[in-house]
C-alpha cells in the first residue's frame, strides 16, 4: 500500500512512481491512496486548502511555520491537540487500512507516517511501514516511531537521520522516486516536433508545479521583454507550464497568442519527460519531484521563487552541487539567463552535474528493499525480486 496526501503534487507524483515500478512485479498487488479522501472536509481544507494559499499568497508565513514546527517539542500542548486532531480525522482511513490488511506500507507524506507510528505502538497493525522523504531535506516531522526504514533523498539526509536517532541500517539512500518515463532515453527533434517547437533554436521550459503557484506569468512576461536579436541565443521559446491553475493558464495563453513563436502555453501535463528532452534549460520552483525528474533527465536548471523551508533548502542543495543557479528575482533571472545562453561551457557544466545527480531508478530501488525484507520474513521466496532486478 502506498499512502501519500494530496498537498501539492509532489508527494503524490512519488507514490505513483511507486506503483509504476510495481508493474514489474508480477505476483505483487499495489494500491495508492490519498489519505484525503478518507477525512472529513475540514480537516482536508486544512492540509491542502490552507497549505497551498499559504504558500502562494503568505510564503513568509509558511516559512516561519515550516521552522517553527521543525523545532517544535513533541510534549508540548499544540503538538499533543495536533496529533489528536489528526487521530479523530483520520478513524475512516485507518478502518480502510486494516480491512485492506497490507503486507507493506510505503508513506511519501509525513501525516500517514505519524497516524500509523501510533498504530504500531498500540499493537493495531503488525506490518511493516516505511518513509519515502519527498525533499532534499529531513523535517522532524518526517520521523516517526515504529517505523520499519527510511527512503532518503541523498547521503546528507540519510547522515541526518542517523543523526536525529534513526538506526543506520534503517536509513536508505535511494533519492525520490520518479516516474519510469524519466529513464527514457529521447530524441531532442522528435519531442520538440510534438510541441511545435524548433529544435534549432534554443527551448526553455517554465514550472510552476502541479499547483501552478508563483507567478509565472509575470516571469513569462519579464522573459518575453528580452529583445529578440539576430543570434540563435537570444532567440529563444519558451514553454510554460501552469500546473492545475485555470486562472494561470488563460493568462500565459493570452501572451501566446501575441507571442505565437516564441511561447507556448500548456497546463498540467502527462508528457513533461518529453518537455525535459528537448529543453536546454528548465526554470523552475525547487519542488523535491521537479527537481528530481529535472535530475534524472540531466537537465540544468535556474532555480526561481522557492518557497521558504522546504524549497529552499532543496534549492541550496542543488546550488551547493553545481546543477543548478538561483535567481532572486526576474531581474537576476534575465541576467543568468542570458548569460547561460550565450556561453553554452556553462550551461554544459550544468548539464553534466545534473546528469551526476540523478538517480532515476529510485523507485525501483526502493522496492527491492521493500520487497527483499517481506522476502525474507516469509518460507517461501518471492519473484517480485528477481523481475526488478531483469528489469
Amino acid at each position: 500500500m502506498l499512502l501519500s496526501v494530496s498537498a501539492g503534487a509532489g508527494h503524490m507524483r512519488a507514490a505513483e512512481a511507486l506503483k509504476a515500478y510495481a508493474t514489474e512485479c508480477p505476483e505483487t498487488d499495489v494500491v495508492h491512496w490519498d489519505a484525503m479522501a478518507y477525512v472529513p472536509a475540514g480537516f482536508r481544507a486544512i492540509y491542502t486548502d490552507l497549505y497551498l494559499h499559504l504558500v502562494n499568497r503568505h510564503p513568509a508565513v509558511w516559512g516561519y511555520v515550516y521552522q517553527k514546527s521543525d523545532n517544535a517539542d513533541p510534549d508540548a500542548t499544540m503538538q499533543k491537540l495536533r496529533r489528536a486532531m489528526e487521530r479523530l480525522s483520520t478513524r475512516k482511513l485507518r478502518i480502510a487500512i486494516n480491512a485492506y490488511a497490507p503486507d507493506a506500507i510505503i508513506c511519501t507524506h509525513f501525516l500517514p507516517a505519524e497516524m500509523l507510528g501510533r498504530e504500531i505502538s498500540q499493537q493495531r497493525l503488525s506490518c511493516p511501514v516505511w518513509v519515502q522523504v519527498t525533499d532534499f531535506d529531513l523535517h522532524s516531522m518526517w520521523l516517526q516511531p515504529q517505523m520499519q526504514g527510511y527512503f532518503a533523498a541523498s547521503e546528507e539526509i540519510a547522515f541526518r537521520m542517523r543523526h536525529r536517532g534513526v538506526a543506520a541500517a534503517c536509513a536508505h539512500v535511494t533519492g525520490i522516486p520518479v516516474l519510469p518515463a524519466f529513464t527514457q532515453t529521447l530524441q531532442r527533434a522528435h519531442c520538440a516536433a510534438t510541441f511545435g517547437l524548433d529544435p534549432q533554436r534554443p527551448i526553455i521550459l517554465l514550472m510552476s508545479g502541479g499547483a501552478g503557484i508563483g507567478g509565472l506569468d509575470k516571469t513569462v512576461q519579464s522573459l518575453l521583454a528580452i529583445e529578440s536579436g539576430k543570434d540563435t541565443t537570444s532567440d529563444f521559446q519558451l514553454v510554460a507550464l501552469a500546473g492545475k491553475n485555470p486562472e494561470l493558464l488563460n493568462n500565459l495563453q493570452q501572451l501566446a497568442a501575441k507571442h505565437p513563436t516564441r511561447l507556448k502555453a500548456f497546463g498540467f501535463s502527462h508528457q513533461v519527460e518529453q518537455l525535459m528532452a528537448c529543453a536546454d534549460l528548465v526554470i523552475t520552483k525547487p519542488g523535491g519531484l521537479t527537481t528530481s525528474e529535472c535530475l534524472a533527465m540531466g537537465v540544468p536548471m535556474i532555480i526561481h521563487s522557492p518557497i521558504p523551508g522546504q524549497e529552499e533548502r532543496n534549492a541550496d542543495y542543488l546550488l551547493e552541487q553545481g546543477a543548478a543557479l538561483k535567481a532572486v528575482d526576474l531581474t537576476a533571472l534575465n541576467y543568468r539567463l542570458q548569460i547561460l545562453l550565450q556561453h553554452p561551457p556553462l550551461l554544459a557544466k550544468l548539464r553534466e552535474r545534473s546528469q551526476a545527480l540523478g538517480r532515476p531508478h529510485a523507485g525501483r530501488d526502493v522496492l527491492k528493499i521493500v520487497l527483499s525484507h517481506l522476502n525474507a520474513k516469509t518460507a517461501h521466496p518471492m519473484h517480485a525480486i528477481e523481475s526488478l532486478q531483469a528489469s
